[in-house]
């Protein structure tokens, strides 16, 4: 029986770096129409420099992200998560004092490391101490976290432009001229720095992963934290463990085909997270609801209207990935992108926008918030060998920043060349292509030990 109180504490402040990664990815598409000016990236001429500009914390992505898994072998989870906190930290406040374009830049890429570190820490440390019957849940707590994330710094965003909201008549020269121009969008990244000082802080509070420690001979501890975590099912747990891991703990990952095997899909779930397309819409909001003739005002309210979905439709995940199943939802996911995307491109093909606009774009949100966004990282969590998994999962969300780096550095210079429809279109086409591949190599991990998929998997 697992004391799942204490189990909910540890997973809400592992939680943090979620709430933190998705503070800081969206937190740069309200801030984007007041720092675009004073930078002066406005203009088809600057599509490049803008580009860069939204995507570059995208570098830093990748560098954690690469070298989290090492690290988290070395260090442990729970060290490595307190210095997600102090990364988070200080490019907050790094980024609010950035006076010209490339020191902007530079804080962004810091900032990134922060964010690379979190998505594949924040996510094994809860599957490693979370029971069995509750860990697709509990991890998906953490895809809860970067929605609540990305609502909060959509709320803030809006609130401090509302402080002093910009007349819908203002060029961006004028508009780079005005409060929120020169101080305003300085206040929307410092603003990060106050979640980061909790994970920072609350971090040091947490147990140490049991299985990381059983990894390091340091069975007596591991037991004693499993006591904690699942009570009378410690002893069963530590067994699994080292079952699983005694009988390979020499094997490396490119002597057996199956790790291989596995460590390709996490690699194809992670890029097609991305690649499907809906990520576009919060890194972009502003430009798509532009393009969808959304006046400055409209546009920031809209885009909280989307945060909220986002997070009503996570919860919703939370309730249907142990009992739908992971397999389910991820196919069925896909194909409902299908359908909304190519929806989409019509209307922007057709030049229609106005509410059904929104409904749709709302929808596809939706269908993204209960299905791919949150259960990619719990299979990814659950995936890979325990002698293995930090190192193979490093890997994974390696592969999802580079591919989240090339969706969000081509969306500008190719819905200037093909036209933002047939953008849509081709995301459709990905989630088609998706869907059939998914159907064909993904298991089914609902209700299993990761010991018990360990067995299952390597068959």
């Amino acid at each position: 029986m697992s004391n799942l109180p204490y189990v909910l504490q540890c997973t809400a402040i592992a939680s943090l770096g979620g709430l933190l990664f998705g503070y800081d990815w969206v937190v740069i598409s309200g801030a984007k129409p007041f720092y675009e000016p004073y930078f002066g990236l406005s203009g088809s001429e600057q599509a490049w420099a803008s580009g860069f500009a939204v995507s570059s914390a995208l570098v830093g992505c990748l560098l954690g992200a690469l070298s989290s898994g090492k690290l988290a072998q070395r260090w442990g989870r729970r060290n490595l998560l307190v210095v997600a906190g102090l990364v988070f930290l200080s490019s907050s406040l790094w980024t609010a004092v950035s006076g010209e374009y490339w020191s902007f830049v530079s804080s962004r890429v810091f900032g990134g490391i922060g964010i690379g570190i979190a998505s594949g820490i924040s996510p094994l440390y809860i599957a490693e101490i979370s029971p069995a019957r509750h860990r697709g849940s509990l991890v998906a707590v953490y895809q809860l976290a970067i929605v609540v994330g990305i609502l909060l710094a959509q709320i803030v965003n809006l609130c401090i432009y509302q402080s002093s909201p910009v007349p819908i008549e203002y060029t961006d020269a004028a508009v780079g001229k005005t409060w929120a121009g020169q101080a305003g969008w300085r206040w929307m990244f410092a603003a990060e720095s106050v979640p980061a000082v909790l994970l920072f802080g609350l971090g040091f509070m947490l147990p140490k992963s049991p299985r990381w420690l059983y990894m390091n001979g340091r069975k007596e501890q591991a037991e004693s934290i499993l006591n904690k975590l699942v009570g009378r099912d410690a002893h069963a747990t530590l067994q699994e463990i080292s079952n699983i891991f005694d009988q390979r703990s020499s094997v490396k990952i490119d002597q057996r085909p199956v790790h291989r095997a596995r460590l390709w899909l996490g690699v194809f779930l992670a890029v097609f997270q991305q690649w499907c397309g809906i990520n576009i819409v919060f890194n972009y909001a502003d430009e798509i609801f532009q393009a969808a003739n959304f006046a400055l005002g409209e546009l920031m309210f809209s885009i909280v209207l989307t945060g909220t979905v986002n997070l009503l439709f996570t919860i919703l995940a939370m309730r249907w990935v142990d009992r739908i199943g992971r397999r389910t939802l991820m196919i069925g996911g896909a194909m409902g992108l299908f359908v909304a995307f190519s929806i989409l491109g019509f209307l922007f093909f057709s030049q229609q926008a106005g509410v059904i606009f929104l409904l749709l774009l709302l929808v596809s949100i939706s269908i993204y918030a209960a299905t791919l966004a949150p259960i990619t990282w719990v299979l990814l969590s659950e995936l890979f060998p325990i002698e293995h998994r930090s190192q193979m999962l490093s890997w994974s969300v390696s592969a999802l920043w580079v591919a989240c780096f090339l969706l969000t550095i081509t969306f500008k210079p190719m819905s200037v060349a093909m036209g933002i429809a047939s953008t849509f279109w081709l995301y459709s086409a990905i989630c088609l292509t998706g869907a059939v591949l998914m159907f064909f190599v993904l298991p089914e991990t609902k209700g299993k030990s990761l010991e018990m998929l360990e067995a299952k998997l390597e068959l």
